[in-house]
């Protein structure tokens, strides 16, 4: 890949009804202060009729087989792309947290790296990363069509969406169905802390972590310069940051695309915990949802199964998301402050692309397919971008 190969590690920068309990997973393994150990995910083999399939995933060669491609890979991850280089027609390269974003004109290329991010910073390069996140937003896209449009137009590549233009509007919309988070915005820190009405949510007294919500609730966002700030649905209006019919419409987009989404998620043995949406206005001011959608990026995913009894019992939910990186290095730094922060382990990187691949299957019900490796990955895309637009 030459120019393109990166290290392991890239430089940093500054409740639906649950299902009855069928198999059981193994409790998580508290990591201790300055360990390497992290909580891993796995489950034992009980004789159960109607056995979901989470099993099958859990156990077995298919983990074994995905985590020698994942070692395979460790030193092959796609963290930078210069297609403003090698591609004719594409003007300007945006460097995002984990997407790289170009400008063809009349479309965007959004090309999905394996750059893993929190605490807004980068902490790591995942193998597989992108494409699980591109081809499980993809998905997703295609399935909440019923509940709103999207920007998608083509996917020359896994890694790859070329998207309409839209004027995108600078409110994240946020949706919580549970009390929980370890950043400085989540729900469980800023509760903990006493507030009791949190962008126009007014939360009751005595909650705790992990608990559900009785109703889910929108908790806006905006940007300021590189972290997000919660807002009120009233000041984003009087901010002019978007109008009155606009909120409207997005917030009950957002609030419909969640409800759907734990109800599918909940199918397949999941719980949508939480999630962000992003849209934006085309030409034509049609709204759009945009960006990714209920990627294990954006969200956070528990086992539905465990989820009760583990409550009960005081125990962290077992997530399928990146929650556990988070709490790795919380529990070796302050993510926040510190200026230079422990690499992420080789096992740590492996559990995480794991987890990612495990969620993409158990969410679409498909295999993931490897991508090819007989030409450089930035050769192709490069190649396979040229040709899209060139269709257009």
């Amino acid at each position: 890949m030459g120019q393109y190969t990166q290290t392991l590690n890239p430089p940093k920068t500054l409740i639906p009804k649950l299902p009855n309990p069928n198999p059981s997973f193994s409790s998580f393994k508290t990591p201790k202060p300055k360990s390497k150990s992290f909580p891993t995910l796995s489950v034992s083999a009980m004789a159960a009729q109607n056995q979901p399939p989470l099993d099958a995933l859990l156990n077995g060669t298919r983990k074994q087989e995905l985590l020698g491609a994942i070692g395979t890979s460790l030193s092959n991850c796609l963290s930078e792309t210069n297609l403003h280089l090698t591609v004719p027609g594409l003007k300007s390269k945006i460097r995002g947290k984990v997407r790289d974003v170009y400008d063809s004109g009349d479309y965007l290329v959004m090309v999905t790296t394996d750059r893993q991010s929190a605490f807004d910073r980068i902490l790591a390069s995942i193998p597989f990363k992108g494409q699980v996140l591109n081809e499980t937003s993809l998905w997703w896209f295609d399935k909440t069509r019923h509940v709103t449009s999207n920007a998608v137009v083509s996917v020359p590549h896994e890694n790859v969406t070329i998207a309409k233009k839209c004027s995108v509007f600078p409110v994240e919309f946020v949706v919580r169905g549970f009390v929980t988070g370890s950043t400085d915005t989540s729900l469980w820190t800023v509760y903990r802390s006493g507030v009791r009405n949190y962008c126009g949510n007014v939360l009751p007294d005595g909650l705790v972590k992990s608990q559900k919500l009785p109703a889910n609730i929108l908790t806006p966002t905006t940007k300021a310069a590189d972290h997000d700030v919660p807002v009120t649905p009233d000041e984003i209006i009087e901010r002019g940051l978007m109008s009155q019919a606009d909120y409207d419409e997005v917030s009950r987009k957002a609030l419909s695309l969640f409800e759907y989404g734990q109800r599918v998620a909940l199918e397949h043995g999941l719980i949508l915990v939480d999630t962000k949406y992003e849209f934006g206005k085309g030409q034509d001011g049609s709204i759009h949802l945009i960006d990714e959608v209920h990627t294990p990026d954006s969200s956070r995913y528990w086992i539905a199964h465990t989820y009760e009894e583990r409550f009960r019992n005081g125990l962290e939910p077992e997530n399928v998301d990146k929650e556990f990186l988070r709490l790795w290095f919380k529990d070796h730094c302050n993510p926040y402050e510190d200026e230079v922060l422990p690499d992420a382990t080789e096992e740590l990187v492996r559990e995480l692309s794991w987890r990612y691949i495990f969620l993409y299957e158990t969410i679409t019900k498909s295999k993931f397919k490897m991508p090819s490796t007989e030409e450089p990955i930035h050769d192709r895309i490069s190649r396979n971008v040229a040709q899209a637009l060139s269709s257009l």
